[in-house]
């Protein structure tokens, strides 16, 4: 049975799933096709993801290629509950997604999609991944393969790889160039500046804003405040990334030092413990903290609750504590996934290559069923190419090609001065 916060919400849904599918033409694309060619006929996806209008896409495309999906959420705050009631009436799949919900409620969703006996795991973050390996063993021999979207959970496929644990090939299609130039760079940018307005509704112009981490996620954040006229100091623990963070006009300081500038910190690391109570009580009066990161250990929140002298909720998604010392910090979203929690995910247009990126990768383990070794697998040149050139024709933009004398000379070494 399908876990869902309201069916009757379904209508509002729906609404919303149709303004994000006009504004994803590559996927939309896909979807028509596989309508017709059903190249997914019998795969039996269990997917574990932000429930959002942009994933309703994906999963309208996966059951228009003929699989069995059900759909459970990646993060406790990121479902849109009338959206994943619209996609359990209308789209076809099983949803197990309750906003709001508490841990145990949580992986009773990831169990429900698991129940489904998938032939293949579609994950962001690897909850999914995890429980099926550790829980639910006697369902790995028919899994033929799985994808994984995000950073954090890329980071834990590998290291089960490593571990000799990982039992199934995975597509990590976070490290496609479809997905991390454009998604982490320029969606992730968008919707945390979003998050922080909508939790705060403070000015950006003249905060000093400090984004923990220098990866793709981290570079879209600082882009978007520093073009809201922020300024924008960088903490890192990787040299070439703090020096490029530098070379793009930023300051770059350790955390202890920059928490004292701080008028905002949000962290894009995909690591734990990077904003601590000791660097909360250098902070300022009233400093603001949010992660941008999948799992809500960037923050220590925890120790934060614990410390705190007294609690205070002010807005939607903004809660005071007040610190021993007397001074307040207005924590974000939980600690949680900042621009998935607080505002409305990634746009519709960045998503569009994201997921079609992830359906194929989906229609190549299906097709190669047996073939790959248990291993974190590079996304393949050809899938990256269809989706670039998809996107570009909906652009209706047009690129050179190469003159068999310029392909001669890229293929050839005798060429000199």
């Amino acid at each position: 049975m399908p876990l869902l916060r309201d069916p009757a919400l379904a209508d509002d849904g729906a609404r919303k799933i149709e303004f994000a599918h006009r504004r994803m033409p590559v996927l939309a694309g896909l979807t028509e096709r596989w309508a017709a060619e059903k190249p997914l006929r019998g795969a039996r996806i269990a997917a574990c993801l932000h429930v959002t209008t942009e994933t309703a896409n994906l999963c309208r495309a996966l059951v228009a290629g003929g699989a069995e999906v059900a759909l459970c959420a990646s993060n406790p705050l990121s479902t849109k509950d009338d959206v994943a009631a619209a996609i359990q009436r209308d789209l076809g799949a099983e949803v197990f997604a309750i906003r709001g919900c508490d841990r145990e409620t949580y992986y009773q969703q990831v169990k429900g999609a698991l129940d489904i006996e998938p032939t293949l795991i579609v994950d962001d973050g690897a909850d999914l991944t995890a429980t099926v390996h550790e829980q639910r063993p006697e369902l790995l021999p028919a899994i033929v393969g799985g994808t994984e979207i995000t950073s954090t959970g890329v980071i834990r496929m590998r290291n089960m790889a490593a571990d000799a644990a990982l039992r199934y090939p995975v597509l990590p299609t976070n490290d496609a160039l479809t997905k991390h130039l454009f998604d982490n760079r320029y969606g992730t940018g968008q919707n945390t500046i979003d998050g922080i307005l909508r939790a705060t509704n403070i000015l950006l112009a003249g905060a000093t804003v400090v984004v923990a981490g220098y990866g793709w996620c981290g570079r879209g954040v600082a882009a978007r405040a520093r073009g809201m006229g922020a300024d924008v100091v960088v903490t890192e623990v990787n040299p070439v990334r703090a020096l490029e963070a530098k070379l793009d006009g930023l300051r770059v300081l350790p955390m202890h030092r920059a928490a004292a500038e701080a008028d905002v910190v949000i962290t894009t690391t995909g690591n734990r413990d990077v904003v601590t109570v000791e660097h909360m009580r250098l902070m300022k009066d009233g400093a603001v903290v949010g992660n941008s990161g999948h799992f809500d250990l960037e923050i220590a929140v925890d120790d934060l609750t614990s410390t705190a002298t007294s609690r205070r909720y002010l807005r939607d998604n903004c809660v005071e504590y007040t610190l021993p010392e007397g001074h307040r910090i207005l924590l974000l979203a939980e600690g949680r996934l900042l621009g998935q929690a607080a505002a409305e995910a990634h746009p519709a247009e960045v998503m569009d290559m994201t997921f079609a990126t992830q359906a194929l990768a989906v229609r190549y383990l299906v097709e190669r069923a047996g073939e790959l070794a248990p291993a974190v697998h590079p996304i393949p040149q050809e899938i990256e190419d269809e989706v670039a050139v998809a996107k570009l024709a909906a652009y209706d933009i047009t690129i050179d090609e190469l003159t068999p004398r310029q392909h001669e000379y890229l293929t050839s070494w005798q060429f000199g001065t």
